[in-house]
């Protein structure tokens, strides 16, 4: 079984972050140590990130693409085309991956089930093995410190990464800053 991954999303007041670890794992061993599993879309205005199954993410990132460039990069729309469609393909619902997928307006978990789910807070989303050590840290990072958003979401993938053994601290992050 693979157990690939830590992706974590923060959409925070001046910026949206996403962020992953580079390891991929096959049973107990690491296959892959510094994989990039985060993609800027729409002209670096949308960032996704995938947990699961390599081969059935890349095959919902050029789905979700069309259906987002479809949608003149409407990140909503798209989440919500994207749901329809998954759910409508037989071959789709049997892949074995997530996504997070965010701007500067919305943050959304797209699931394995077709599910379209926006976290409770609108702003801080995980997933992967390490996903709910990444989203704990997260929350206690954005109550308790100062830090900006790309470095919560650093700091908070090197807590996961020192405590999720399919999760290694080889972390990539992706930026939106807000039109100056």
């Amino acid at each position: 079984m693979f157990h690939a991954t830590t992706i974590l999303a923060y959409k925070g007041k001046n910026k949206s972050v996403i962020g992953g670890d580079g390891q991929v794992s096959f049973g107990n061993t690491v296959l892959k140590n510094n994989a990039v599993k985060i993609r800027k879309l729409s002209n670096g205005k949308v960032l996704a990130g995938f947990a699961g199954s390599t081969a059935d993410a890349f095959n919902l990132f050029d789905m979700f693409e069309k259906l987002l460039s479809s949608s003149k990069g409407d990140l909503l729309k798209a989440a919500i085309d994207f749901s329809k469609e998954w759910r409508k393909d037989k071959y789709l619902r049997k892949l074995e991956a997530m996504m997070l997928v965010l701007d500067r307006d919305h943050i959304f978990l797209l699931s394995g089930t077709g599910d379209v789910v926006e976290p409770e807070d609108g702003a801080i989303a995980a997933i992967g093995s390490g996903g709910n050590y990444a989203l704990s840290a997260a929350r206690a990072l954005a109550k308790h410190s100062s830090l900006d958003e790309e470095e919560l979401v650093k700091e908070s993938l090197q807590i996961a990464g020192e405590i999720c053994i399919y999760t290694n601290t080889n972390i990539k992050t992706y930026v939106i800053e807000d039109d100056k």
